[in-house]
């Protein structure tokens, strides 16, 4: 049976993807929920007064909750997929995982997802990202399928993307995922 991550564990900190990842695969029982509104929300260190921290007016805490860990399944897919030399569908994946969870952050902040032209660097500066998370998601806006595919042969993909060239994409979109998590998971 799964247990209860409480968040009074020394690196309960660092463990909130792992916990995400946890929870997607194993689920959540009705007995679980019940006694615990997110396991993922834990924080550890804080007094009863924070809890009345007001969330902005708008906010959607449930869908950038939602929408992040779905960014979060889409980087293990992204690390599956480099496992298996695929390439191309590991930078599309990473380039899904980079959107989602900016677009989590804009459900928190405004309450919508922000409308974009599939530029990740535009929709990075729409949720106000600092210029060095723009510029890592900017170079994931490429991989989109459609945008990528105008100009590769959908069989020749995997070889224009090489293995090395798709760990460092894993690495950008990770630091974008960290960046979001910072806002998304610290409500």
């Amino acid at each position: 049976m799964p247990q209860i991550h409480t968040g009074h564990s020394a690196d309960s900190d660092d463990s909130n993807i792992e916990e995400i990842e946890r929870l997607l695969e194993q689920g959540v029982s009705l007995a679980q929920s019940q006694r615990a509104v997110s396991p993922a929300l834990s924080h550890p260190g804080r007094d009863d007064e924070d809890e009345d921290e007001e969330v902005p007016a708008g906010s959607d805490v449930q869908g950038a909750i939602g929408l992040y860990a779905e960014a979060a399944q889409d980087m293990a897919t992204a690390g599956l997929e480099l496992g298996l030399g695929r390439h191309f569908a590991c930078a599309d994946f990473c380039n899904q995982a980079v959107e989602k969870a900016a677009q989590a952050v804009s459900l928190l902040r405004f309450g919508r997802r922000t409308m974009y032209d599939h530029d990740l660097g535009t929709l990075g500066a729409a949720v106000d990202a600092p210029p060095d998370i723009q510029a890592e998601m900017a170079t994931l806006t490429p991989f989109h399928p459609e945008a990528f595919y105008a100009d590769t042969p959908p069989e020749e993909a995997d070889q224009v993307i090489s293995a090395e060239q798709a760990a460092i994409y894993v690495q950008r979109a990770r630091r974008v995922l960290r960046w979001a998590k910072s806002i998304v998971l610290e409500m």
